[in-house]
């Protein structure tokens, strides 16, 4: 049975205003569209939803020609980069706004949580913002007090029921919004990303909800996360949105790589990546393993990350180098401070600085993409430069194995992570 279907919706935002908001464009929409029976002519015109270009135009498509079905008891992941559309989609199905072209069919109650409070009021308290939302959604009173109870045990605020929900911290509030949300029975639960601002134990039993509404009662769930282990723990579909448009859909897993291998930095000058903090330290030149761009191939017989960096600072600093590794699915896998475990960080003159490092990979790593943040910091008081995820290494011939654990090498400061 179809629980959700999207035809032919598109979403056009005019930038930096409500409406068009000049008095030529309503009148020539009112004109068009009302008088000669014609297709709004702002349809026509407009450009792709790529936050990362400069505009051509004042008119943007935050989504465009979005077409697909989602059958009753699916739990479905929503996936793509900051920008893609992702909770514009569910602010559509949800009637917070209207499509500007399309329909949606959607089956039974909708209960959403797009925001921090979505719903609430927050001169209301925790008892009174239940009861209304409750009533919002049809319930009846009785039905409400039936489920009270677990709403409450569930979110863990049952100290702070009777206060006014502006006093919450945003973990309280998420908590009390995703209990309402997920036990007041809704035939279909959209959930944006709202749940990572909950601690690991809450998300640990808003995961395990989430799974008991679809697979136990049937229900429908709609997902947006950038945690790629939880969509993957959670969903059996994914959609991947990318400037506005589903560029891929299918089950989670091959969601998810689509996803992961379109945002790989492959091919990229590292010098593109650079951030640099503060303006009196410049980068000049970095090379990794003698390369300036991506990827970085580790294989076998070649699993040393030589670094490279030079540069120039203005003034006498304090910098160090710390390195991040991750998995394709942005798990962290490894650390590396040499001034962390030292315990100082080297302190550099003004003029020109060099700084060389050798980081050796275990051989019993396992095979597949992963990648690499870099950043010079003096720990604890400013960052210099940040390159977050900014190189690929791709590793060969290593052996395969289930998981990652390695002993870690307190001496050269790599830790890896188990």
């Amino acid at each position: 049975m179809i629980a959700i279907k999207f035809e032919n919706i598109s979403k056009q935002y005019r930038l930096g205003l409500v409406s068009t908001r000049t008095l030529g464009h309503d009148l020539n929409r009112w004109w068009q569209t009302n008088i000669r029976g014609k297709e709004d002519p702002y349809l026509t015109i407009g450009s792709v939803n790529d936050r990362s270009t400069k505009a051509d135009s004042d008119y943007v498509w935050a989504l465009r020609d979005i077409n697909f079905e989602v059958e009753q008891g699916d739990v479905v992941g929503i996936i793509g980069k900051n920008g893609a559309g992702k909770s514009t989609l569910l602010k559509i199905l949800s009637k917070v706004t209207t499509p500007t072209t399309g329909t949606i069919k959607a089956k039974g109650r909708i209960a959403s949580l797009l925001e921090i409070g979505t719903g609430f009021h927050p001169e209301m308290t925790g008892r009174e913002n239940i009861y209304m939302n409750g009533a919002i959604m049809g319930m009846t009173r009785a039905e409400i007090a039936r489920k009270f109870d677990e709403i409450v045990d569930f979110a863990g605020v049952e100290r702070y029921i009777d206060t006014p929900v502006k006093r919450y911290s945003s973990g309280m509030t998420v908590r009390l919004g995703f209990a309402v949300a997920a036990f007041l029975e809704p035939e279909i639960l959209v959930v944006d990303e709202v749940l990572a601002v909950g601690d690991a134990e809450f998300q640990k039993k808003a995961i395990g909800k989430m799974q008991n509404i679809s697979h136990g009662d049937g229900r429908t769930v709609l997902f947006v996360s950038h945690n790629m282990t939880s969509l993957r723990q959670l969903c059996s579909k994914g959609f991947l949105l990318i400037n506005g448009s589903i560029s891929y859909s299918g089950e989670i897993g091959d969601t998810i790589t689509t996803y992961l291998e379109s945002s790989l930095p492959h091919n990229t000058l590292f010098s593109e990546s650079i951030t640099s903090k503060q303006s009196y330290l410049k980068i000049k030149n970095l090379e990794i393993n003698d390369q300036v761009g991506n990827p970085i191939i580790l294989h076998h017989s070649n699993n040393s990350i030589e670094i490279k960096i030079e540069g120039e600072i203005n003034i006498p600093a304090k910098i160090g180098l710390e390195i991040r590794i991750y998995d394709k699915n942005q798990s962290p896998l490894a650390f590396y401070s040499p001034c962390h475990y030292k315990g100082y960080t080297p302190d550099y003159n003004a003029g020109e600085f060099s700084i060389r490092e050798t980081l050796m990979l275990p051989k019993e790593i396992n095979k597949g993409i992963y990648f690499l943040s870099l950043f010079l910091t003096d720990p604890g008081v400013i960052t210099h430069l940040a390159m977050e995820n900014a190189i690929t290494i791709e590793i060969e011939g290593f052996p395969t194995k289930t998981g990652h654990v390695f002993e870690y090498d307190r001496g050269a400061g790599f830790l890896f992570l188990k």
